[in-house]
């Protein structure tokens, strides 16, 4: 039997608005719904985090692009009836109460209370859906009820430089918030005031001495219901600040690894991170694995000698190459002969071309599905599905190309991000592109 006193957890993930930072990823699919670490979705992380920490109870909040979110989800997480478990997307809906989009991300919580009220929670969990962390849920909860505060706020502890990019929290010895400041200059934070006070430091490194807000709270049922009772639109500008003043709001630091995925360059670092010999996210604990979609898919077939070296090949590729170095390959990728990478992101493809649709590209000179011969890349993005043609060079010929959308000679469109290309979901390269 359930124990009466044990707190009835609904977790709440936010998908975030139209994910300009992560365009053209973005482009067809909402940022939860992006590939990553060669067989995932990046929402498969809260939501095994919330798994793992015995929280079944999960909705997903989003309004742009979530059809392949939808489908991903509807293949991927299937709870039996007596889990009585869930995994359920709450998209942006017209009612007779709202009529537009979610404004914020408090006011995407504050729009979906009506379906939120029939699991009658005690207490809320609020995630992103695009951040990259291992987190104990349950003893994130159990420091928020043994402190008795009404809103516990996860922070980790950030340097100077990074200080600027966040909300920072000002804490007291015993982890209560006192004061809020949202991306404070470095004059600001020079004063003193905000650094973590010593008694409170506990094994934090030294240069890291400022609390930085990870946009994941714990709300008290009615607290939340309360602090949303207005018309404010957003947790981490509006509805903390305020709180802070009137409520109880304690801080749970977290001395782990935690990455916000939220650009390219961000995307970019923390998937080929992966690659390392021990890298900061770990994939392999037995403890805590990564759910996602459980494909059908033979293992990657890997023909002649191609030097591999510090990389992830995931189900259903079929590998040809020349070299394979510090590159993430996705789910059926297929790479021909002589193919050279080198820091190359594949999200691979959504299935394999027959025969007869490889005939009907010959004829019409477009390359098949993948990779062709003798192509050489680099610090490139390749998303699902594209065609590179044979004999390509990207990114490693020194060219520079301002950020944003360029277009080649033969109207082949990328897109470039702080030195790193991106091509594009379904593009078709020629042979012999130069980028």
């Amino acid at each position: 039997m359930t124990n009466s006193t044990e707190p009835r957890v609904l977790a709440i993930i936010l998908g975030g608005g139209k994910g300009t930072r992560l365009y053209p990823l973005t482009k067809e699919r909402s940022k939860p719904a992006v590939p990553f670490g060669g067989k995932y979705r990046i929402v498969d992380i809260p939501i095994s985090n919330c798994i793992n920490s015995g929280y079944r109870k999960i909705y997903l909040l989003t309004q742009f692009n979530s059809a392949s979110l939808h489908h991903h989800i509807t293949n991927s997480y299937s709870f039996d009836r007596f889990s009585k478990g869930f995994v359920e997307i709450l998209a942006a809906e017209q009612t007779l109460e709202h009529s537009g989009w979610f404004e914020g991300t408090a006011d995407a919580v504050r729009k979906n209370f009506i379906h939120f009220k029939t699991q009658n929670p005690t207490h809320y969990i609020i995630l992103s859906g695009d951040q990259l962390y291992r987190m104990d849920l349950k003893a994130f909860m159990d420091s928020h009820i043994k402190s008795g505060a009404d809103i516990t706020i996860a922070t980790t502890a950030v340097n100077e430089h990074d200080a600027t990019g966040f909300g920072i929290m000002k804490i007291d010895s015993k982890q209560a918030i006192t004061e809020f400041i949202e991306k404070p200059s470095v004059d600001v934070l020079k004063s003193g005031k905000w650094e973590i006070p010593a008694n409170a430091r506990g094994d934090l490194p030294k240069d890291k001495k400022y609390l930085a807000s990870m946009g994941i709270y714990i709300f008290n049922a009615n607290t939340m219901e309360e602090t949303l009772d207005n018309d404010l639109t957003d947790f981490g500008k509006e509805i903390i600040p305020r709180a802070i003043k009137n409520k109880k709001v304690n801080s749970y630091v977290f001395n782990g690894y935690w990455e916000d995925i939220g650009t390219i360059s961000s995307f970019y670092n923390a998937t080929l991170d992966l690659t390392a010999d021990i890298p900061a996210f770990n994939f392999y604990d037995a403890d805590a694995p990564i759910y996602t979609h459980m494909r059908n898919l033979p293992p990657p077939k890997i023909n002649g000698t191609p030097h591999i070296e510090n990389s992830l090949l995931s189900e259903g590729c079929i590998i040809n190459g020349k070299s394979i170095k510090k590159s993430v390959i996705g789910v059926r990728t297929i790479i021909n002969d002589g193919v050279e990478l080198n820091g190359v992101i594949s999200m691979g493809a959504d299935y394999y071309e027959n025969e007869e649709r490889k005939a009907e590209n010959k004829t019409s000179k477009r390359p098949n599905i993948g990779i062709g011969k003798n192509s050489k890349i680099a610090k490139t993005i390749i998303d699902k599905n594209a065609a590179i043609g044979e004999n390509c060079r990207i990114n490693v010929d020194g060219n520079k190309y301002p950020d944003g959308e360029n277009k080649l000679p033969n109207g082949a469109y990328f897109y470039s991000s702080d030195g790193i290309i991106v091509i594009r979901k379904g593009s078709v390269i020629p042979d012999g592109t130069v980028i």
